[in-house]
């Protein structure tokens, strides 16, 4: 843990999926937690995002597009944080991803899939978008991540 808190503290890029997202928001390196889904239930299917500002280090190659759909599977996604840190994060354009109206999958606050650190060289996400970069997992959305992250490394 402290080499990746040394990692981030040089400005180094930080990508946290699923259950890597969890352990961004228990060291610190991001805000909030991930609670057990509101349903109780494990979810795992394909899941239709929201790309809320194509001008970040991971969102910069889905120019142009506002929708993707890429894979969530998990049990413990329900994203939570105070108003207030809600606020910041909507406040400060570092909400990346956003569970398409009217299907979040559990119970995220605000219907948030993803968020950005202060810097933006750090993304935590629930959804997989290593799931979907190939065409065969069932699409190629996820791959925008990576070729994002590649352009600004």
């Amino acid at each position: 843990i402290s080499q990746l808190h040394a990692h981030a503290e040089r400005g180094g890029y930080v990508l946290g999926v699923c259950n890597g997202f969890q352990i961004l928001c228990e060291t610190g390196l991001l805000p909030g937690a991930l609670m057990r889904n509101a349903s109780l239930h494990f979810v795992c299917r394909p899941q239709a995002l929201k790309i809320e500002s194509t001008n970040t280090a991971y969102t910069s190659a889905y120019s142009g597009a506002s929708d993707v759909v890429i894979p969530v599977a998990h049990h413990d996604g329900n994203y939570f944080a105070d108003d207030a840190t809600l606020n910041t994060l909507e406040g400060e354009g570092r909400v990346g991803f956003r569970y398409a109206s009217g299907q979040n999958p559990n119970g995220s606050a605000r219907d948030i899939a993803g968020i950005l650190s202060e810097n933006g060289r750090i993304l935590g996400m629930m959804p997989h978008p290593e799931r979907a970069i190939g065409g065969h997992e069932g699409g190629t959305d996820g791959l925008g991540v990576f070729e994002s992250l590649l352009s600004a490394a």
